[in-house]
């Protein structure tokens, strides 16, 4: 896909430790700019954010990361959840941004981890920005999702559609070659579960221990919240009063891909919250 290999042509790759292999970031207008950090859902890569970072990175330093045991990256050593990635990914995090304060965006599992974060980094960060995030002590929407591995041509393409239509577009009009392109990529690349850290309450806990400007965006017909946006979102008011809700019309779960522009702008709105 042109947008995707330009997207890498244009990038620097890093890497940092992941236990015994290497953790792959990519970055964008090094030197140039305040750094945006990006952290992809589960079963994911940095591609979750490829309507982002054109966007972004013609102003800002944008950092994204493959998450541990996704993508490019090595596997995630010790315990198999969100604090553990949090712990691998901080003294990386750390080199890049070079003593620069960042601002922080989780999409779905990488909320999760970027609470961890957030709580771990305090005035290390500007700002704290959720998409479609879970793991709020409140239960997720059931999306069944069929497999793939035993699947090969139009069967697969089929599989990947409805699995894209079941949990992350709401719009079947949207599922179009790239958004196949990129779940095929990402599903084969994923080896990390994080889909059961959902329904537990850890980024509501991680949350009760930052301050930073926090902002929460879903989908307005995200299908793991639909039906209960301002439940979960009064559930993360408990630990942040302070907190901003924003809903994006029409939208499913990866609402980046879905509405890239109503997203960035409310992107755009919630950086501009920095202290």
């Amino acid at each position: 896909m042109h947008i995707l290999d330009d997207l890498i042509a244009k990038a620097t790759r890093h890497e940092t430790p992941c236990g015994g292999g290497r953790m792959v970031w990519h970055a964008w207008n090094e030197g140039a700019g305040d750094p945006l950090v990006l952290l992809h859902g589960g079963n994911g890569s940095w591609r979750h954010w490829v309507r982002q970072i054109p966007h972004f990175a013609c102003t800002r330093h944008v950092i994204a990361p493959d998450l541990p045991g996704l993508g490019e990256s090595a596997d995630l050593p010790g315990e198999q959840d969100p604090l553990q990635v949090a712990r691998v990914m901080l003294p990386g995090l750390r080199d890049l941004l070079r003593g620069q304060r960042a601002d922080l965006v989780g999409f779905s599992f990488g909320s999760n981890v970027a609470g961890q974060l957030a709580a771990a980094m305090g005035n290390e960060l500007r700002t704290l920005t959720l998409v479609g995030a879970a793991a709020l002590g409140v239960p997720r929407n059931p999306t069944p999702l069929e497999k793939i591995r035993d699947k090969q041509g139009e069967a697969r393409i089929a599989a990947h559609r409805f699995n894209l239509a079941s949990l992350m577009i709401a719009d079947p009009a949207k599922i179009d070659d790239l958004a196949l392109a990129i779940q095929e990529w990402n599903t084969v690349h994923a080896r990390f579960r994080s889909r059961g850290f959902a329904g537990t309450p850890l980024l509501k806990q991680a949350l009760a221990r930052t301050t930073l400007p926090l902002t929460l965006i879903w989908g307005e017909l995200d299908q793991v919240a639909v039906g209960h946006i301002h439940e979960r979102f009064a559930a993360a008011q408990e630990s942040r009063p302070d907190a901003v809700l924003e809903v994006i019309p029409g939208a499913g779960h990866w609402t980046a891909y879905e509405a890239p522009e109503e997203l960035n702008a409310a992107l755009d709105r919630a950086l501009r919250r920095a202290r």
